[in-house]
């Protein structure tokens, strides 16, 4: 539609700007290299072990990357095969709308159940008592997001001690997507789940270079995993994919080793962007609520209009010449609260055309 009718587009999640030139050399140089020929099924090593340097160095996580971390076809297929390890038909898994929609059909796939539960609107807090009633002998697993898309909150400390308290002696599995782990706002840290050993020793951590490396096309991401289940999830990995992309796992190792500074400043890179959109928004009739990660900033519109969420998407894509995404598409059952997505990994020149034409309304 944004094509159709010509909108800026804010609506998917990916940057209008390139990644570092030295990343792409990288890639050229690996393959002018002869890197052309499948990388082994698990992942490159050198990629291996910098990422389980890096885990170590991040969140004070041991990870084996012989046994223990694998590269995959981008964070989706990640959380494709963890989901697919663990759920057996009948099986209940716990996620909490909204929602990514990769995990949903993931867990049919895998003949489970998908059990939504909402976060609190309009703050999207975790309602672990709510949990906990959902919480039954069927539960297989529970799959977490954070930072969270779309909403971009933060699993916070305390979360993970109700979370820690909830598995206690239950055969409850964590799927982490963690994507935007390098993207945190305010001086807040990521927590991950594989800063709690208790909680990393039943968890599947999946993470993506795309979105660290402004290169989400290139389809490269991983999963942290315990020796006995990623021994599972490797048989799963073996037949979806086999192997990732090898002059790209090359390029990704040795920019990772070079460039770590660059990674480290990606959450003050993209909190400048939210804050100039929010700037730019100012005096809107949108009212903007808390980003705290990712790279996505949520708007309420009810003093603009009392449309549904799809169908105010489609008209300021169409009438405003503005794409977004209704935050109804993250719900199984398309709740409704007067609330949109807009990604700010734009160009600053994208992201003031776009809000020039939103404060018009």
């Amino acid at each position: 539609m944004a094509r159709e009718f010509g909108a800026i587009n804010l609506s998917q999640g990916f940057p209008d700007f390139a990644c570092d030139p030295a990343l792409t050399e990288a890639v050229s140089r690996a393959m002018a290299s002869g890197h052309n020929q499948y990388a082994p099924m698990p992942g490159l090593p050198a990629l291996r072990e910098v990422v389980a340097q890096r885990v170590r160095a991040g969140y004070g996580a041991t990870y084996d990357p012989d046994t223990e971390v694998t590269i995959t076809s981008g964070a989706t297929e990640a959380l494709f095969c963890a989901i697919h390890t663990v759920v057996q038909p009948g099986d209940e898994v716990i996620l909490f709308e909204p929602a990514y929609d990769a995990y949903a059909p993931a867990i049919r796939l895998a003949g489970g159940i998908p059990v939504p539960l909402p976060l609190r609107f309009p703050g999207y807090a975790y309602d672990w008592d709510r949990v906990q009633a959902h919480l039954s002998p069927r539960t297989r697993a529970i799959v977490i997001n954070s930072p969270h898309n779309p909403t971009g909150t933060l699993l916070q400390d305390t979360d993970l001690d109700v979370l820690a308290e909830l598995c206690d002696d239950r055969s409850v599995w964590l799927i982490g997507d963690e994507v935007y782990e390098h993207i945190v706002f305010d001086g807040q840290a990521h927590q991950s789940l594989c800063r709690r050993p208790e909680l990393a020793a039943r968890s599947f951590v999946v993470s993506s270079f795309g979105k660290t490396l402004h290169a989400t096309g290139w389809k490269v991401g991983y999963c942290l995993a315990p020796a006995a289940l990623m021994v599972e999830f490797r048989k799963i990995h073996q037949f979806v994919t086999f192997s990732t992309a090898t002059p790209l796992q090359h390029a990704i190792a040795i920019y990772l080793r070079e460039h770590w500074d660059k990674i480290m400043g990606l959450s003050a890179f993209y909190q400048a962007k939210r804050d100039l959109f929010l700037d730019l928004m100012a005096g809107s009739r949108f009212v903007p609520l808390p980003s705290q990660g990712t790279y996505f900033q949520l708007m309420r519109y009810e003093s603009i209009s009392d449309r549904s969420e799809a169908d105010f998407a489609r008209w300021l894509t169409q009438e405003v010449g503005v794409a977004c995404i209704p935050v109804s598409a993250f719900y199984e059952g398309g709740d409704n609260h007067g609330v949109v997505r807009f990604c700010f990994a734009k160009e600053d020149e994208t992201l003031r055309a776009a809000a020039h034409r939103l404060r018009g309304l």
